[in-house]
């Protein structure tokens, strides 16, 4: 079994911390883990150098497009990055996952 983290970037560890305990919330994730990083990127023509907060979220495959719209819809930037990885682990972890988010 595969199961799905997602990558996305935030201005703040408050806006972080908002959006995944609301999806949390919502029973789209399993659980987070959110840290400060520093991304260099281009926008509106020049090299931007800033600090950010990322958010790692746990789903099952299933639940990804639910995730992404949702995010899309929550999310401040007007292009958010959420990346979907997919990924497996050992049997339990997994099957914690699907639990936590009412796939069985």
């Amino acid at each position: 079994m595969s199961f799905a983290i997602i990558y996305i970037t935030h201005e703040s560890e408050s806006a972080a911390k908002q959006l995944t305990n609301q999806l949390l919330q919502e029973k789209h994730i399993a659980c987070a883990n959110i840290f400060p990083i520093t991304s260099a990127y281009w926008w509106q023509g020049a090299v931007a150098n800033e600090g950010e907060w990322v958010s790692i979220v746990k789903t099952t495959l299933e639940r990804w497009p639910e995730v992404r719209n949702r995010v899309e819809e929550l999310h401040p930037y007007e292009i958010p990055c959420i990346m979907k990885i997919t990924v497996e682990a050992n049997e339990a972890y997994e099957e914690w996952i699907r639990e936590s988010v009412g796939d069985q």
